[in-house]
């Protein structure tokens, strides 16, 4: 006898291929701790774990639109397809962003990644297998230092918004642009310097207004200060160690949440060629190539 689907009933219309649709491939716990994210933003198991799945092709076709990826809105968007527990991911923490997207990428295509290299000291180009359960591992484990001490001063940070950072880098790269048009040869002297101090007054501007938006408390005087123009205000007025003292402890934060560089050995071949026994890779991932 002929089998036949059964009809679906009003209001249970299921699709039959459903249980075909992507499983997560992995689970994880992000570096934040899930700290910083404002109500609404991310939802979390009991487990304190979020599923991780792999990129559909509509996430993959995202990835290769300039303008999306350079706002930031791309990276948004494959991030919230790819781990659904995230409800609005520019407001997550940005140093959860690299271990999100390491994880995504491991979903997709596996644990190892081909990157190109030059060998130094040489003209040999190869390309390495990066292991990248071993970077994501080192990101999972990093803590975000909280506090420092600045004389009496207790100073409460935290990490950017992805929002924040993205629009951090916006200014930047424009900035660097304007850097780049300073070395016509063809502009005037006194035009170059006109649009080297603006460029400069931009740059202070954009580290004053980083470390504004970093900084969530001044504790002194038995006062703790978390009004943001206060603190602004603050910054703006204190003795330039202060403001440096407050840039350190930022650094050593990105340092803690940075991509490890990777230690390679030569071959003979290439030392004879001119390369040292040893030498370090910089792992640095552009969005554009990461998913391609």
């Amino acid at each position: 006898m002929e089998n036949k689907m059964t009809e679906s009933q009003p209001g249970q219309n299921v699709n039959p291929l459903k249980k075909y649709y992507r499983q997560p491939k992995q689970f994880i716990k992000l570096p934040s701790g899930y700290k910083y994210y404002p109500d609404g933003a991310i939802e979390v198991s009991e487990s304190g774990e979020v599923a991780v799945y792999p990129m559909t092709a509509k996430d993959e076709l995202i990835f290769k639109t300039p303008d999306a990826l350079l706002n930031g809105e791309a990276t948004v968007t494959v991030i919230q397809s790819c781990v659904p527990a995230i409800k609005n991911a520019w407001h997550m923490p940005s140093i959860d962003v690299d271990a999100i997207l390491i994880a995504i990428r491991m979903a997709t295509y596996g644990t190892k990644m081909s990157v190109p290299i030059t060998v130094p000291g040489t003209k040999i180009e190869k390309d390495y297998e990066l292991d990248l359960q071993a970077t994501l591992d080192k990101l999972l484990n990093a803590q975000y230092q909280t506090t420092t001490l600045v004389g009496n001063m207790e100073i409460t940070t935290q990490p950017l918004s992805y929002d924040q950072f993205s629009k951090m880098a916006i200014k930047s790269f424009e900035e660097a642009r304007v850097q780049e048009l300073i070395k016509d040869q063809d502009m005037a002297e006194e035009e170059k310097l006109k649009r080297f101090q603006q460029s400069l007054t931009k740059l202070t501007d954009l580290n004053v207004s980083m470390v504004g938006d970093t900084v969530a408390s001044v504790k002194v005087d038995g006062q703790t200060v978390t009004d943001k123009n206060m603190i602004k205000e603050f910054i703006e007025n204190a003795e330039k160690g202060f403001f440096q003292a407050v840039l350190d402890h930022l650094e050593l934060q990105r340092q803690a949440f940075a991509l490890p560089t990777i230690t390679v050995d030569s071959t003979e071949e290439e030392q004879k060629a001119g390369a040292p026994e040893q030498y370090t890779i910089p792992v640095q991932f552009d969005t554009a190539n990461f998913f391609a």
